[in-house]
């Protein structure tokens, strides 16, 4: 993803007279962070609303206050639902040369045989992983492949989605962890249990359906 530099300025303005800010087409925030004291600043904000569709909470932005750069990550997004625009935000300040921890979306991706073919369900156990790295090598998502996912009780734990990063990423979850499987559906699991001698189906979880899922993403 390319540099996103947003531009802002020191806000003086605090409490309900942020509302008049906002009415002249600001944006209030904030930037923290361990080597940083709280910095009120205000952004343009239709720029900035548009810059905050591409990020994800684990990309790096630049902050350009004053003159000074500030690399950071987008930690809070207050929003108004009813107008649909942003009404406040939060910017964790980095240091580019000092490891972090923090929170990394996965996204899942292609199309898994046990569900397209054998009418199996997706439970999604985990939708973020925690890892450890410098902010330059963060990734803004994790990319899980379910197209190995080929027979009812097939999974994915953490310890395969690790190999898939590279060694400047180090991922702090167990490596046991289960992040994905694929099961029977309710009523499969139902027949299952009423045949005598059949074995016990996987429990259930709270879980969507993966076909149907997959035939969302093939249209998109």
């Amino acid at each position: 993803m390319e540099k996103v530099v947003l531009q802002a300025e020191k806000r003086n303005v605090v409490g309900k007279q942020v509302k008049a800010l906002r009415r002249e087409g600001k944006l209030p925030g904030v930037i923290y962070g361990r080597h940083v004291e709280p910095i009120a600043i205000s952004l343009e904000a239709h720029s900035t609303g548009l810059a905050m569709t591409k990020l994800t909470s684990s990309s790096l932005v630049t902050i350009n206050l004053d003159g000074k750069d500030y690399p950071a990550l987008v930690r809070d997004r207050q929003r108004d639902y009813i107008k649909g625009v942003l009404t406040h935000v939060d910017f964790l300040a980095v240091d580019l040369n000092e490891k972090i921890r923090t929170m990394v979306g996965l996204h899942y991706v292609g199309v898994s045989p046990a569900v397209k073919d054998y009418n199996g369900v997706l439970v999604h156990n985990l939708e973020q992983l925690e890892v450890e790295c410098l902010p330059t090598d963060l990734p803004e998502r994790i990319d899980i492949d379910i197209s190995v996912l080929k027979q009812i009780g097939d999974g994915i734990r953490v310890r395969d989605v690790d190999t898939a990063l590279t060694d400047k990423v180090v991922v702090l979850n167990d490596p046991d962890e289960m992040v994905a499987v694929v099961t029977l559906t309710k009523e499969e699991t139902d027949a299952a249990v009423a045949v005598p001698g059949a074995e016990p189906a996987a429990p259930e979880l709270s879980v969507e359906r993966g076909k149907k899922d997959e035939e969302g993403e093939e249209k998109k």
